[in-house]
């Protein structure tokens, strides 16, 4: 696995096909920005008045948060619903004379399949009239694809660190994002809960309560209307919507289907084989309660040892 650029930047590829994607950038296994690949006319349509128009008062399942800050793990925000054009028009807002809680909170849409528990998100199937303005870059098998997501957030509003499991473009339709990334093997710095990162602020870290966090090493980019990143599955990713942005993502299967848990409709469970690695180490850890202090710590670090000895950075480059 190879790292990015030196300087913690996010590599650059103008005009990319997908012969140049297969052949230069996807090995590499490191996020990258696409520039100048044609995702059709949504880069000049979709403004608030045509997405009002065109998604019309269909009800959506929303995000609210009385600050930009979104914290996954401890729930600083609630679900609401409200009509798609009443949504797109207060997340464009930068204060609300109609609001939840007051008139500064933060609104952002992941869209849902049509039963959440069952369905994958696809704009083309949720919202068909959209669907037909953006290209989807054919850098995939077809029968690869898994899902679409319409992404649209607030101006300021930023989403929790977290990993996907799928291989991902990102293609940032309007409004400007700035993306912090972390590789793989900062999972042990991240302080995780499940996918997520516990460290909120990553500006000001608080490193008395995340002291490892300092010795994670991110990379900084900022996407502009029309670009597309590529996102390897298990990089870590925090996502600040700059103005109010509108954005497509794009999952797919790059790995044998029998890998994925076929009962996840957002993508997002870990890997079949993963899940129970870190089922059988749970039931380890709580058979080791049962022993002294002194005893749990010398077979705690034996566990760890024989996990670096045979796992950890085998086989990368």
């Amino acid at each position: 696995m190879e790292d990015p650029e030196k300087d913690g930047k996010v590599p650059l590829y103008e005009n990319v096909n997908k012969e140049r994607f297969l052949r230069e950038i996807y090995p590499k296994r490191v996020p990258a920005i696409l520039r100048g690949v044609d995702i059709g006319p949504c880069i000049d349509l979709w403004t608030t008045d045509y997405l009002c128009q065109k998604g019309g008062n269909r009800q959506v399942k929303i995000h609210v948060c009385p600050t930009a800050q979104m914290d996954f793990i401890n729930k600083n925000f609630a679900y609401r619903t409200l009509p798609f054009d009443e949504f797109v028009r207060r997340a464009a807002e930068e204060k609300h004379t109609d609001f939840f809680h007051s008139q500064d909170e933060k609104y952002y849409l992941r869209s849902l399949g049509e039963d959440p528990r069952k369905d994958v998100a696809d704009i083309r199937t949720q919202f068909p009239e959209l669907a037909d303005d953006i290209i989807f870059p054919e850098f995939f098998a077809p029968s690869q694809f898994f899902s679409s997501v319409f992404r649209i957030g607030s101006p300021s509003v930023q989403l929790w660190t977290h990993y996907d499991i799928m291989d991902n473009l990102l293609i940032q339709v309007s409004g400007r994002k700035r993306v912090v990334l972390f590789s793989p093997r900062d999972a042990t710095h991240l302080y995780l809960t499940g996918d997520k990162s516990a460290v909120l602020d990553l500006e000001n870290p608080d490193l008395e309560r995340f002291p490892q966090f300092s010795q994670a090493r991110p990379y900084t980019c900022t996407l502009q209307p029309g670009d597309i990143l590529f996102l390897p599955a298990l990089w870590f990713h925090n996502v600040v919507s700059l103005d109010f942005g509108v954005a497509v993502n794009i999952f797919w299967r790059h790995l044998d289907p029998g890998f994925y848990d076929n009962k996840d409709p957002y993508g997002n469970k870990d890997l079949l084989s993963g899940q129970r690695a870190l089922q059988i180490l749970d039931r380890a850890l709580k058979t080791l309660e049962e022993l002294p202090v002194e005893y749990r710590d010398f077979y705690g670090r034996r566990m760890v040892s024989k996990i670096q000895q045979t796992v950890l950075d085998k086989e990368l480059p």
